[in-house]
């Protein structure tokens, strides 16, 4: 079993930067693929970006392509979410989903492929 917590989220004016974190316990998460997903009010459960089990792959959504990147540290059992230039529409409650399996497909834009999930860290941008 795998628990996961987010932590980082917070208040941030239009055109910051956050770093999300995504830390793993219950059992290492190395080789396993991880996402981030994100919900907005009234919004349903929105994929964001992917990176592969052994970190050399990462897949991002068109809207926060150029804006937002992935990373991973299998050491500190960590999965990293960078996000800059944030605009308003970017609110939400930010969340890490892992899946066991390592490599991406189009499935993984879907919350269902995914295995454990965190409880979410709310991202404010607001002037």
């Amino acid at each position: 079993q795998v628990q996961l917590v987010e932590s980082g989220g917070g208040l941030v004016h239009p055109g910051g930067s956050l770093r999300l974190s995504c830390v793993a316990s219950g059992r290492t998460i190395s080789g396993y693929g991880v996402a981030w997903f994100r919900q907005a009010p009234g919004k349903e459960r929105e994929f964001l970006t992917f990176i592969t089990g052994n970190g050399r792959d990462t897949y991002l959504a068109d809207p926060v392509k150029a804006r937002f990147a992935i990373s991973r540290d299998d050491a500190a059992n960590t999965v990293y979410l960078q996000m800059n230039s944030l605009k308003p529409e970017d609110t939400a409650v930010y969340y890490c989903a892992v899946n066991r399996r390592p490599y991406y497909t189009k499935s993984n834009r879907q919350i269902e492929t995914y295995d454990y999930w965190g409880q979410g860290t709310q991202v404010t941008v607001s002037s």
